[in-house]
């Protein structure tokens, strides 16, 4: 099921933005993220665009926009692979004519999910607090 984020939910949310990002970035020092913690939990709180996948009563997944931008896809690591990225991603679909996003280059299953999803490159760049190649990619409806 798909739902808009709760307040009361922040916490399980960012348990699953932390790991996520710790397991899909091993090549990012995870301090990086843990130093970003607090900050992404503002923003998170602040935002109206987070939506969340349940499953058997349970946060398992979320994705987070700001406008246009997917801020970002995070599912649980013993639900990946199962739909649920997709879900999310086509329920945000529906009321977006055009999306857009950024994913490090070295996150291949990420890279290559959001390739399957119709996404098409448009920039890479390096990203300057990580040193890490960054790609830009988006999303348009076909016609």
């Amino acid at each position: 099921m798909i739902s808009k984020l709760l307040v009361d939910d922040i916490d399980t949310v960012m348990d699953i933005w932390l790991k996520a990002n710790i397991e899909c970035h091993s090549f990012i020092d995870k301090h990086y993220w843990i130093e970003h913690f607090e900050h992404i939990k503002e923003i998170i709180y602040e935002s109206d665009n987070i939506y969340i996948y349940e499953e058997d009563d349970k946060i398992v997944g979320f994705i987070g926009l700001d406008g246009n931008c997917i801020e970002g896809l995070f599912v649980k690591k013993e639900y990946r692979n199962k739909g649920i990225g997709r879900k999310l991603l086509n329920n945000i679909k529906l009321k977006h004519d055009y999306l857009t996003l950024k994913v490090y280059k070295k996150n291949t299953l990420s890279y290559n999910f959001y390739l399957k999803n119709n996404f098409e490159i448009v920039d890479e760049k390096i990203n300057e607090d990580t040193n890490e190649i960054e790609v830009t990619m988006e999303y348009k409806r076909a016609e």
